[in-house]
């Protein structure tokens, strides 16, 4: 996924498993999730500050309010 924050363009491989959609995809697309999951990122932090890798599942490790956001 690319993600525009101003002159700043990053670029960033998220793995999201069957659970993860289960659990914050509320039975829509995995590039929905994805999408809504780097808007809540982008409010917390700069796009230059997010894991250029990573399992969506690791974002409440940091975060623990994303679980409480999202789940369905």
């Amino acid at each position: 996924m690319g993600v525009d924050a101003g002159s700043e363009r990053t670029r960033h491989s998220v793995r999201v498993s069957q659970a993860d959609l289960d659990r914050w995809g509320g039975g829509g697309p995995v590039e929905d999730l994805v999408r809504r999951s780097f808007e809540f990122l982008l409010e917390r932090e700069p796009a230059g500050s997010i894991l250029r890798e990573f399992d969506l599942a690791v974002i409440q490790r940091y975060f623990p309010e994303f679980d409480q956001n999202f789940r369905r």
